[in-house]
């Protein structure tokens, strides 16, 4: 479906649960959160009337997030649903990968075809220290296990002070493991607006990495670089420095039921109520309202383990 602005949307991201079994610095609150009562999370079976609407809107890539959204029971019978609606070409998944190494092969079965796994540490105490007690080894392993499955990209979350210092790192694991390794600015909601000093634009500092190659490449909204003697790419996504509004194909689907058209916007939009026979004409004007950029006036107050990754 075109947008107001002319923008063809076609890629919804459904956050599965506001719950993660991680609490990362700029993510969650050290205390954790206060979780939504289970009657507001979405059941499976209004995840997929809404997604069979907006397929036939136009949407045909669908991301599954958290939270973590392996924490969400029986998530690989969602899967099968959504593989099955008319028009979903893409079905994708991301997650911190804690939980994944048991469930790479089903969730292969079960219809998803790629999977991105957060990792924004290849040192194991600052692993610990980002996550506040996470096991960096439990995720390599799982890495090992889903790329008999799955071609991986790795999200890394560029820090300035914290992980800035490992990027020559990353290259040599994105090259030894055959994996993509995509480097993401931070995005300032919730808690991570306490997080502004650490802010960095990857594009700049790959640009000036001796280990990479520039390229005209563009894979979503990624800038893709060549490692040397690799198949294996690496990406920068800088959505402040180098904003993409203008051609912002998504939608996000939090899982107490609100549409958001920005990720950083306040306003959203509740489908929970939306009987089969309304989805459509309301999505088709919740759809032409979404603004042409960000403002920066009216930012959302969630924190991004209930917007989804």
């Amino acid at each position: 479906m075109i947008d107001s602005f002319g923008r063809n949307i076609d890629y919804l991201r459904i956050s599965l649960c506001d719950r993660c079994n991680m609490r990362c610095l700029y993510c969650m609150k050290e205390e954790g959160i206060t979780k939504f009562r289970h009657e507001d999370i979405l059941p499976f079976e209004k995840i997929e009337m809404i997604v069979k609407a907006l397929a036939k809107l136009g949407i045909k890539k669908v991301r599954l997030t958290g939270g973590e959204p392996l924490l969400r029971s029986d998530v690989e019978k969602l899967c099968v649903m959504l593989k099955k609606i008319e028009g979903i070409k893409e079905l994708c998944l991301t997650t911190n990968g804690y939980l994944l190494k048991d469930k790479a092969k089903t969730l292969k079965e079960a219809g998803v075809d790629r999977i991105n796994i957060s990792l924004d540490s290849l040192d194991k105490d600052k692993y610990f220290k980002i996550t506040r007690g996470a096991d960096l080894e439990t995720v390599l392993d799982a890495i090992k296990e889903a790329k008999k499955y799955f071609k991986i990209k790795i999200n890394t979350v560029l820090l300035k002070g914290f992980n800035d210092g490992e990027i020559d790192d990353f290259i040599a694991f994105a090259k030894d493991n055959q994996v993509d390794v995509r480097f993401i600015e931070l995005m300032p909601i919730g808690v991570a607006r306490d997080f502004k000093d650490c802010l960095l634009d990857p594009q700049k500092v790959l640009d000036q990495n001796s280990l990479l190659e520039k390229t005209e490449l563009i894979e979503g909204v990624a800038k893709i670089y060549k490692i040397k003697d690799s198949s294996a790419k690496i990406g920068a996504i800088s959505a402040l420095s180098h904003s993409f509004c203008e051609k912002c194909d998504r939608l996000r689907l939090t899982s107490d039921g609100y549409l958001k058209t920005c990720l950083f916007a306040k306003k959203e939009f509740d489908l929970k109520g939306l009987r089969e026979n309304e989805l459509e004409s309301a999505l088709k004007k919740i759809i032409s309202l979404k603004p042409a950029s960000k403002n920066s006036d009216e930012v959302t107050k969630r924190d991004m383990n209930e917007i989804g990754g």
